[in-house]
């Protein structure tokens, strides 16, 4: 197997609970501005997730032109599904890319300079980014009053 591969599986189990989580909110509570959360919502904090994908693993190391996520064009949990089908297969084309290449560098624009990235760090920032606004989603959601089921990685 896979290892890469086998783990993205996972988290895209994983990212299925939290849809069915998210599912159990009213559309309102789904786009909610949170101030607490410096404005954001569920939708913008589930979005910026995908958007991490397509910049880091598209745009930055697979040298992709993929055109900007606009947010507020995603109204419900099935559209934000399909938003991330397509991030799947941005991240199962960067995985076979880059399958034999795990230790070269890859020189990536970040902020107003450029930084030498090797194609492991672009993987491990993606997903554990994805699990950190995962809890903040969750949190989001429980201050909503809508009480999360277990939220752990789902298993192989």
């Amino acid at each position: 197997m896979d290892v890469f591969k086998g783990q993205y599986e996972m988290i895209q189990r994983t990212r299925e609970s939290l849809f069915r989580y998210c599912e159990t909110m009213s559309p309102a509570d789904y786009v909610k501005e949170i101030e607490a959360f410096g404005g954001a919502s569920i939708r913008s904090l589930h979005a910026h997730v995908a958007d991490c994908y397509r910049v880091w693993l598209g745009i930055r190391a697979l040298g992709k032109s993929l055109p900007k996520l606009r947010v507020e064009s995603i109204d419900n949990i099935e559209q934000m599904r399909e938003l991330f089908k397509n991030t799947d297969e941005l991240v199962y084309e960067f995985l076979t890319d880059f399958k034999i290449k795990w230790d070269p560098t890859k020189s990536a624009p970040w902020q107003s300079d450029s930084v030498e990235l090797t194609e492991l760090w672009l993987f491990t920032h993606t997903i554990t980014h994805e699990f950190h606004h995962r809890g903040q989603i969750v949190k989001m959601g429980r201050q909503l009053g809508y009480i999360p089921p277990k939220m752990n990685l789902a298993k192989l």
